[in-house]
């Protein structure tokens, strides 16, 4: 049989590049090549698609990448994708990645890809929106609110105390459309406010401010195994930091994950199981996701961060749950693709 080729798309337009590119190169080295050929396809910022060699592939950061490509790389038009892979396999993160643009793309030019669909996509970037939607399905959320920027350059004072009265001291602000931690910020005093909302609208025109949570982060990869989602694990996080933030999440030694849990009750293992998979079908999300959420010391399980995808280095939480359901990184990177085949295969319509 002819190998299936499968175009990874990794780099990308937002400001989790570099953790695509880790995610890329990852499941390009773990592809099975009996039974597939990757094609490896980087985007740069300006989000033009070039296939790379080997030699591309192994440099350190994507501005390392983009000042060789002109040379060494081969541009390739969305146009003539399909005539160069029959899949895609998305390690984009973040903005045109996550949120159903690629995917759209994709739908166009009839080409199967993993991840959820357009739709599940989109909300799975959108973090007001998730929280809206679990709320109605039952689900534990954060208590929140959003802070339009026209809102916030009008009447800053009135946000203020609308803010501490709802939520009092820390609570917690980020772009509403961000990942890996960006923008986020931990507010204890009053005088902090200015500069974390600051911080959050850099990267968008809407601010989510939610309540502090005091507790321990857990997250869970849930597959769609057989046309019915289960999760592979559940892993505990202790980050350094106050939060789990960008360093802690990339950074060597910067964070403590157990998988399986080492302090979360067995009992509250199997409630969150339970509910990341409710989560996972209440978003719309296939293929696979990864649901984050806190144990708060009240004992309350809440979902705080639904991903329609998920980091591939070879230290993240899906290859170390993977490997706790005795899954070798070429089995899962393979299962993925399988998974998406079929699914597609049976749509009707876009995904």
């Amino acid at each position: 049989m002819e190998k299936l080729r499968v175009g990874i798309i990794f780099g990308g337009m937002s400001s989790e590049k570099e953790v695509s590119l880790n995610s890329g190169r990852n499941v390009y080295d773990n592809m099975d090549r009996e039974h597939f050929e990757p094609v490896p396809l980087f985007m740069e910022p300006s989000g033009r698609l070039w296939i790379l060699p080997w030699q591309l592939i192994s440099q350190n950061t994507t501005t390392d990448i983009s000042e060789r490509l002109a040379t060494e790389a081969e541009r390739i038009a969305y146009e003539d994708l399909k005539k160069r892979i029959d899949v895609a396999f998305i390690a984009l993160h973040g903005k045109y990645g996550d949120d159903g643009c690629i995917q759209g793309l994709l739908e166009l030019m009839n080409i199967p890809y993993t991840g959820p669909g357009i739709l599940a996509s989109a909300i799975g970037m959108d973090k007001d929106i998730q929280q809206k939607i679990l709320r109605a399905e039952g689900l534990g959320v954060p208590r929140s609110t959003v802070v339009e920027e026209g809102q916030w350059r009008r009447d800053s004072d009135g946000v203020r105390k609308r803010l501490i009265g709802e939520f009092g001291l820390p609570l917690v602000t980020k772009p509403v459309r961000e990942g890996s931690s960006i923008g986020v910020t931990v507010v204890r005093r009053l005088e902090d406010l200015d500069a974390a909302m600051a911080s959050a609208l850099e990267w968008d025109r809407t601010v989510l401010v939610e309540e502090f949570l005091d507790g321990t982060e857990f997250s869970s990869i849930v597959l769609e195994d057989e046309g019915e989602p289960r999760p592979l694990s559940l892993t505990e996080i202790h980050p350094q930091s106050e939060f789990f933030t960008y360093d802690d999440k990339y950074m060597p030694g910067r964070c403590r994950k157990f998988t399986p849990p080492k302090t979360i009750p067995k009992d509250v293992a199997e409630k969150i199981k339970v509910d990341v998979v409710r989560a996972f079908k209440a978003l719309g999300f296939r293929c696979y996701g990864r649901i984050d959420g806190f144990v708060l010391k009240d004992g309350r399980v809440l979902i705080t961060d639904p991903n329609s995808s998920s980091g591939m280095a070879p230290s993240s939480f899906f290859f170390e749950q993977a490997a706790e359901q005795g899954m070798l990184p070429g089995m899962i990177v393979s299962k993925l693709i399988e998974i998406a085949m079929k699914i597609h295969k049976e749509k009707k319509g876009p995904l």
